[in-house]
């Protein structure tokens, strides 16, 4: 089996809009992600978003489609997404390692719920604009130091890939928040390297470059620092009231020291 080509993932997705156009469960249909705003390139997968006919049965159309999918192409695995309004995402993994995002809306929530929404056929809703990032700020800012904590704890258990993986954590939460102050979308980190170039340096100097201990301490003490430089940007009087835990939990200090 080959890597999925741009012309495979057209075939695909033309396909996919001519059974919508002709399946009686569907009344509407409509592109997002890279396709809808000029953005696509040789990675990108697909993203076709489904109105159910008022009368569909939901379970049995999914089903149907995934029938198809599955006598078109081979497809490795599936897992479904569901969001507010009983929209249910069925994400496809082929096996060329296309992935293809289906997404089926009740008849009345079919709208744009985010920029880069083009209408193939059908009458969508007044279109809804996602809440602003800023919104999950103060969300972000308690996990950044629930993160940087529990990294403390894992490096002095010796728990080195707990450790990791919530360093790991911990520069993502920090990213996110520097995503937020400069208005880039941090989900999945699709806008991350659109940051200052001197703000991602500093972040990759803080990567722990090894699984030692000492490596582990001093990436937490660069993340911490930088984490709390970002909370500072967001809302200063909580970065002055983190500040003394961030610089203990910084400098590894254990208790009672």
């Amino acid at each position: 089996m080959r890597l999925f080509t741009p012309e495979d993932r057209t075939r695909l997705r033309d396909a996919m809009i001519a059974r919508a156009e002709t399946d009686p469960q569907i009344a509407g249909a409509a592109l997002v992600g890279s396709a809808a705003r000029g953005t696509e390139d040789a990675w990108s997968d697909i993203d076709l978003v489904l109105q159910l006919a008022a009368d569909a049965d939901e379970e049995q159309t999914v089903a149907d489609w995934t029938a198809w999918m599955r006598a078109r192409d081979e497809v490795s695995d599936t897992m479904d997404v569901f969001a507010r309004g009983g929209v249910r995402y069925r994400v496809f993994l082929l096996a060329s390692s296309l992935q293809v995002d289906v997404s089926f809306w009740p008849h009345d929530e079919f709208r744009a719920t985010e920029p880069g929404f083009r209408l193939l056929f059908g009458t969508p809703g007044e279109p809804t604009e996602p809440p602003p990032a800023a919104s999950d700020a103060d969300a972000a800012i308690g996990m950044g130091w629930l993160y940087a904590l529990h990294a403390r704890s894992s490096i002095a258990r010796g728990r080195t890939w707990q450790a990791v993986q919530m360093l790991d954590e911990l520069q993502r939460t920090t990213l996110q928040l520097a995503a937020m102050r400069h208005g880039l979308n941090a989900w999945h980190a699709r806008e991350i390297d659109r940051l200052p170039a001197e703000l991602l340096d500093e972040m990759a100097g803080a990567r722990a470059t090894g699984v030692d201990a000492a490596e582990l301490r001093r990436s937490l003490r660069a993340l911490t620092d930088a984490f709390g430089r970002e909370v500072a940007q967001q809302d200063p009087g909580r970065a002055v009231a983190l500040e003394p835990a961030l610089r203990v939990i910084g400098g590894g200090a254990g208790p009672g020291r």
